[in-house]
């Protein structure tokens, strides 16, 4: 929970207007990729079990 004095020491930045960030050059690529295998196969009355592997990337230029 915030006190008075904490919440009085935030501070706020106007962005600039919607025309201005146009034509910023900025970017990000993001990739992410979930991969999980469970094979089960010739066998009776048995279970398999996978882990999901996850992978997020960010490229910003």
């Amino acid at each position: 929970m915030l006190t008075i004095a904490e919440l009085d020491a935030q501070s706020v930045e106007l962005l600039p207007s919607k025309e201005t960030l146009f034509f910023d050059t900025n970017w990000a690529a993001v990739y992410a990729s979930n991969s999980s295998l469970a094979v089960n196969a010739a066998t009776l009355l048995s279970s398999a079990n996978s882990t999901a592997l996850q992978s997020v990337n960010v490229y910003q230029g």
